[in-house]
């Protein structure tokens, strides 16, 4: 009976994409309410963390791996989502829906400028450009005249969200940061699943790989890597605004050049253009180096050692990953799940059949199978070797 009712579902998920990206974002909010739950208000923040950034790198990887655009200036885009947060929650209260929406809206409006920029240039040139953006952008916070607007080093403190009165006096607030990381990870990874599977995909794919045959197919390239970059600077806007919330807090240090270069990094280790591996990229910026400053603390060793041992640990795992899985993380768990499917496919084949069935049709010349079987063959149009032809012999003679 569950066979009959299962069948059904898969056959309805295997050909709906937005059925089977809903049950997916369901399952994943559901799993990550029993993790938030289980876990203390440390792992709680850590989770925030790894889900702010993907909402970065996810948008950075539909840019870069499905795109073909380089980018090295998405911290500053998340730098412009955090600070557009804080100008709002501190000066109009808005409620934090609306807040993280205006700090998405904003960054894609500042995606617009750097798209048209992006759409004239190519490899180096358009790393170089997006550099000068990311070190240059954060910057404005010390510029004079807009020190009492953005805080100048200091940054712009944002009062920590409230969890809401039906959860009780004594929720963590740090659960309910992750809570709202989450959802907009989840959402952001929904609505870019549901994006790179329609029409923008296929043409942003066409584009990379060919752009000349993309341009004779009426393709509008120039547009499209505007909305690429619109896209993708939506999504670190969105990022850089729940790294405010979660940080209460919108300074420039937080957006160093060393986080747009964490950034490409991210999508690398994962795998371009798969937005499970944004996920596993995330997680590695987050956990990795953390372990590895547990590390070095328990370890005993010396002060200089100690502060360079995570740096040196995260570029041995950039290195590890690299080499063991050219296509990151993800394209090397679905080499090894290809790999285990077809060695379980070949086990089934080659085991022998259930014992006491009938005999088969012996009426032609038999052959062996893989599994060591023998099996009647019948000849063509089930004739026997004799048959063949007249006299015997001659259509034998006329197939030689």
């Amino acid at each position: 009976m569950s066979d009959r009712v299962s069948a059904p579902v898969l056959s309805v998920l295997r050909r709906s994409t937005l059925t089977r990206h809903t049950a997916g974002a369901v399952a994943a909010i559901v799993a990550l309410y029993f993790l938030t739950t289980a876990v203390g208000p440390y792992r709680d923040l850590q989770i925030a963390q790894a889900a702010y950034l993907t909402c970065a790198v996810a948008g950075l990887t539909v840019l870069t791996g499905l795109g073909g655009q380089i980018s090295l200036g998405h911290g500053a885009f998340m730098a412009v989502g955090a600070y557009t947060a804080a100008l709002v929650i501190g000066h109009w209260g808005w409620p934090l829906a609306a807040v993280l929406a205006a700090a998405a809206g904003v960054t894609a409006v500042a995606g617009v400028v750097v798209g048209a920029v992006a759409a004239r240039l190519h490899g180096p040139y358009l790393a170089g450009a997006t550099l000068a953006f990311a070190v240059g952008l954060p910057g404005l916070a010390n510029y004079k005249p807009l020190t009492d607007q953005l805080g100048g080093q200091n940054g712009l403190t944002i009062i920590p969200p409230i969890p809401p009165a039906g959860l009780g006096e004594t929720f963590p607030l740090e659960r309910w940061q992750a809570w709202i990381s989450c959802l907009g990870a989840v959402i952001t990874l929904f609505l870019l699943a549901n994006l790179i599977r329609g029409r923008f995909g296929r043409t942003l794919r066409a584009s990379r790989d060919d752009e000349i045959a993309a341009a004779l197919s009426g393709v509008r390239v120039a547009r499209l890597r505007i909305t690429a970059t619109v896209v993708s600077a939506a999504c670190a806007g969105l990022g850089g605004g729940l790294l405010a919330v979660v940080a209460t807090l919108a300074a420039p240090g937080a957006f160093p050049l060393t986080l747009s270069l964490q950034l490409i990094a991210a999508i690398i280790i994962g795998g371009l253009g798969s937005l499970p591996g944004a996920v596993w990229g995330a997680l590695i910026l987050v956990y990795v180096p953390t372990w590895a400053s547990d590390l070095s603390t328990s370890s005993g060793l010396s002060h200089n050692i100690a502060s360079n041992l995570p740096l040196a640990i995260y570029g041995l795992v950039l290195i590890v990953v690299t080499l063991a899985f050219p296509r990151g993380l993800q394209g090397g768990l679905r080499d090894i799940g290809g790999a285990v499917r077809r060695r379980a496919r070949t086990r089934r084949d080659r085991a022998p059949g259930p014992r006491g069935s009938a005999p088969s049709d012996t009426s032609g010349p038999t052959t062996t199978h893989p599994g060591g079987a023998d099996e009647a063959t019948p000849d063509k149009a089930g004739a026997r070797p004799d048959d063949r032809g007249d006299a015997g012999g001659r259509g034998e003679r006329l197939r030689r």
